[in-house]
């Protein structure tokens, strides 16, 4: 996380952000680098197929291709961030779980509909977080504020 950046192409640490339920069905994408949309789609399957078939025994953290890729099970959903090399896996372990919590204390209990329906809200607690492929913030009073300033502004 300390890393000297030369470019911005270089330092780009976080390159996705995936969120999809146990059948595989993509719930939230977020892509921090430009992406062909075939490529996406191909990323994605892979993706879903390499986390899908671990078991509960095996490690969270996988190889692939360039970059590694960094999952949590929560019940029926799945996170799974793919980072380059030079970031701390454990770091964004971490995130995961944070960044769940954040919508555990928005949503009480969050699931999978939740996301759903709301996913202009989950996409604004996942950019209060990360930007442009960096973890910037983990605290969740301030994750939130925005978003609790916008309910309060619209009477939600």
């Amino acid at each position: 996380m300390g890393k000297i950046c030369l470019s911005e192409e270089i330092c780009k640490m976080i390159k996705f952000f995936l969120l999809m339920n146990k059948q595989g069905q993509i719930r939230l994408c977020r892509y921090y680098e430009p992406m062909e949309i075939q490529k996406r789609t191909l990323l994605e399957s892979d993706v879903i197929k390499k986390c899908l078939s671990r078991t509960k025994d095996q490690c969270s953290f996988v190889e692939y291709k360039d970059f590694k890729l960094v999952y949590r099970q929560y019940a029926a959903l799945f996170v799974v961030i793919g980072i380059d090399d030079a970031e701390n896996g454990l770091a964004v372990y971490e995130l995961i779980h944070n960044f769940i919590e954040v919508l555990d204390k928005y949503f009480s209990r969050v699931c999978e509909l939740d996301i759903m329906f709301n996913l202009d809200k989950v996409h604004v607690i996942l950019d209060e977080m990360i930007l442009n492929g960096r973890i910037t913030e983990t605290n969740k009073s301030r994750i939130l504020a925005p978003l609790l300033a916008l309910d309060k502004m619209t009477g939600s």
